[in-house]
């Protein structure tokens, strides 16, 4: 059983918060009571001088991380001690999925512009992480292996690594898929040069001129900023509105410049 045993009332109320979110069971005592006889994990705050019985698990809760704590106890109650994978199923808005051992610890679904930075803060205390990224929607996926460049990235065959979904789960493949490619190894790469199809270039296009509020699309070398990572769509229309104003300003200050007639 866990047992969370702290002064620190912010740890005790996140750490509490999270138990009983991940349906855990769990139990508090004061600092310096008796410690229950199926006690298997103890919690604490970190740097908090509390005194564990002999074979007990230790973890030391940071107040700003209280779900991290939660999942090393899970985990060392488990008696798991697998290294830390993130799985990425790549897309518009990538699944996230980050498994540890064998359980799933947490899951996200983000804009393709956010999920270097989800990844970066589910690692960074991992002592072996390693991102799992499926070979599809090539562009997004090749912004990812750049932008994780401190992190081991594998890419892997992500053929059949999304679910069929039953009634009620719609929505889910994304993530399901990052799970799934979570658990399984790829080839270890540290970048990844993509060019552009025509193809590609026109979904971005087309897509911009969906999100756009004048029905309008963004140019060609726009389309290829957006592919290469250098602007999101949404920059990438400002920059055409911008462009398109300034045209349009030349053209109404322009006219005949000479002298007139007295």
């Amino acid at each position: 059983m866990i047992v969370v045993a702290t002064a620190d009332f912010e740890v005790y109320h996140g750490v509490v918060t999270e138990l009983r979110d991940r349906g855990a069971a769990f139990t508090t005592i004061e600092p310096g009571d008796e410690w229950p006889e199926e006690t298997d994990v103890a919690v604490i705050a970190a740097g908090e001088a509390v005194e564990i019985p002999d074979g007990v698990d230790l973890v030391q809760a940071d107040p700003e991380r209280p779900r991290r704590a939660v999942e090393a106890a899970i985990a060392a109650l488990r008696g798991e001690s697998g290294r830390t994978i993130v799985g990425i199923d790549p897309g518009e808005r990538p699944g996230v999925a980050v498994v540890h051992g064998e359980m799933v610890v947490a899951a996200f679904q983000v804009p393709a512009a956010d999920a270097a930075e989800v990844v970066h803060r589910e690692v960074e205390d991992a002592a072996d992480p390693v991102v799992r990224i499926g070979d599809g929607a090539r562009l997004v996926g090749s912004r990812l292996v750049d932008d994780l460049s401190d992190v081991p990235v594998e890419l892997v065959d992500e053929t059949g690594t999304t679910p069929y979904l039953g009634s009620g789960a719609r929505g889910m493949g994304d993530v399901l898929a990052a799970v799934n490619i979570a658990r399984l190894e790829g080839e270890e790469i540290t970048s990844r040069d993509v060019e552009p199809t025509a193809g590609e270039l026109q979904r971005i296009k087309d897509r911009s001129r969906e999100v756009s509020d004048t029905n309008r699309a963004i140019d060609a070398e726009l389309a290829r900023d957006v592919a290469e990572g250098t602007y999101t769509i949404e920059e990438a229309l400002a920059e055409h509105r911008g462009d398109a104003e300034s045209e349009g300003s030349e053209e109404s200050d322009g006219g005949d410049d000479g002298d007139s007639a007295d």
